[in-house]
C-alpha cells in the first residue's frame, strides 16, 4: 500500500514514535494513543461524498454497505457532520412507483447546511416569499424532493412549527451564519413518516370499495400504495382513496375487467360518465 507507506514515513520523519506489532492483525502502531487519517479526505470532501451517496438512485446492498463503511472510516472530527447528513436524508417511494428523483443542487446545499448546523434562507413559491429556517430533513418521495424545516429558536429549531417545502419551488438558496439544529432526540425518519401520512391523508378524501380478482389484488395494492387497504382478503375487497371522486374513477378505469367498484354511487357514476366520453370520442364514423 504505497499511500499508507508514505504516511508512515512522514510520521516517522515528523518524530512520531512507531512500533511494529506481530501476528494476526499486526502492523505498525502509533505510541501514546496518536492517530492518523489514511483516507486522505478533508471534512468538506467527506460531506460531499456522503451527499452524493445519499442522493444515489440505487438502494442496492452495496450502496448501504458503502455508506456504513465510509461512516466508520472517516476521522472522528469529521464523522459528526457526515452522520447528520446520513440520518437526515430519506429516500422514499410509493408502492409501484420508481425512486427516480433527480439529483438537485439545492438538495446538496441543504444537506451541507444540516452537516454544518446552519440555517438557510431562500425564496419560496410563485411569489418568492422569503423564508429563513433550520433544515432538518431532506427526502424524496418518488420523483420529487422535499425539505422539512422549522424556524430557528435560541440556536436550535422550533420543531412545533415544522413545515414541509417542495425543493423544486425553492429559489436563491443560501446558507447563513446563524446556528441551527434539531433538538436532542429529534427523530428524522419519524418526522418524515408523519409528513407523508398527513399529505397522503389530504389526498385521500374520496374513497371507494372495490372487489378485485385474486390475481389483481397485489397489483392494485402496489399501484395505490398507502391509499389502499384490504378489507376482506378472501373476497378481494379493498378500500382505495384519492383526493376527488373523479380522480379515483380515472385511476380505476384502467382496471376494468379485473376490478368492480361496489360503492359509492358517486365513483360508479363518474366511471360511467368516463366510459361514455371514451366511447363517444372513439366511435366509428
Amino acid at each position: 500500500m504505497p499511500t499508507a507507506r508514505r504516511d508512515l514515513e512522514a510520521l516517522a520523519m515528523a518524530g512520531v514514535p512507531l512500533y511494529p506489532s506481530r501476528g494476526r492483525g499486526g502492523g505498525w502502531r502509533l505510541i501514546g494513543g496518536a492517530r492518523t487519517d489514511l483516507t486522505g479526505l478533508t471534512e468538506s470532501e467527506v460531506t460531499s461524498l456522503l451527499v452524493a451517496l445519499s442522493q444515489s438512485r440505487t438502494a442496492a446492498p452495496e450502496h448501504t454497505a458503502a455508506v456504513r463503511k465510509l461512516m466508520h472510516a472517516v476521522p472522528e472530527p469529521f464523522r459528526e457532520g457526515a452522520q447528520r447528513v446520513a440520518e437526515s436524508t430519506v429516500r422514499d417511494a410509493p408502492w409501484g412507483e420508481p425512486d427516480d428523483a433527480p439529483e438537485r443542487p439545492a438538495v446538496s446545499e441543504l444537506q451541507r447546511a444540516i452537516a454544518a448546523r446552519r440555517r438557510v434562507r431562500f425564496g419560496y413559491g410563485d411569489a418568492g416569499r422569503p423564508v429563513e429556517v433550520v433544515p432538518l430533513v431532506v427526502g424524496s418521495r418518488g420523483p420529487r424532493w422535499y425539505l422539512l424545516a422549522a424556524p430557528g429558536r435560541n440556536g436550535g429549531a422550533d420543531v412545533d412549527r415544522l413545515r414541509t417545502y417542495r425543493v423544486d419551488r425553492i429559489a436563491d438558496l443560501a446558507l447563513t451564519d446563524e446556528r441551527g439544529e434539531g433538538p436532542d432526540g429529534f427523530d428524522a425518519p419519524a418526522a418524515w413518516e408523519r409528513m407523508v401520512e398527513t399529505v397522503e391523508g389530504l389526498r385521500g378524501e374520496a374513497r371507494a370499495v372495490i372487489r378485485a380478482e385474486a390475481w389483481a389484488v397485489r397489483a392494485v395494492l402496489d399501484r395505490f400504495g398507502r391509499q389502499a387497504a384490504v378489507m376482506d382478503a378472501d373476497e378481494g375487497l379493498i378500500e382505495v382513496r384519492a383526493h376527488r371522486a373523479d380522480a379515483l374513477a380515472e385511476q380505476l378505469a384502467g382496471w376494468t375487467g379485473a376490478v368492480e367498484v361496489l360503492e359509492p354511487v358517486e365513483v360508479r357514476a363518474a366511471l360511467r360518465e368516463l366510459g361514455q366520453r371514451i366511447a363517444e370520442q372513439y366511435r366509428d364514423p
